[in-house]
């Protein structure tokens, strides 16, 4: 895939997100949302930073077997049950982003939600990726 990360000077810089991606690719991979679930199907950590890395890396994990990489992704949205402390752990957040995933950021979205499917779930991925 290529990819350009377009974040328009009129705009407010973006932190952790692009404001637009344009992708060109021959594939489109939707992923669906990932929470922290381990491979028996439970919950794992008792934070929202421990939920959010485990989060990504099932994201990232279902990227790869697809044939993707974090570079791929042109779109994830983040649903959180707590947005105020999302925003309070954001730069561990975006540490835990960086050291998985990368500075290839897509365009995101974060949106609070007043729970996820598993009660335990703080935090769910989802998004898109474009595949050579």
């Amino acid at each position: 895939m290529t990819a350009e990360r377009i974040n328009p000077p009129e705009l407010s810089p973006p932190a952790g997100f692009s404001h637009a991606v344009l992708a060109s690719g021959s594939r489109v991979l939707f992923l669906a949302g990932q929470t922290a679930l381990d491979g028996d199907g439970k919950v794992v950590g008792d934070t929202l930073p421990e939920q959010f890395e485990r989060a990504l890396a099932n994201l990232l994990t279902a990227l790869r077997a697809a044939g993707g990489t974090p570079a791929d992704l042109a779109r994830v949205t983040v649903y959180a049950t707590d947005v105020a402390a999302y925003r309070a752990h954001a730069r561990d957040l975006g540490r835990r982003w960086r050291e998985l995933a990368g500075r290839d950021y897509p365009a995101m979205a974060v949106v609070e939600v007043v729970r996820l499917w598993d009660e335990r779930a703080m935090v769910e991925l989802d998004g898109f990726a474009v595949l050579p």
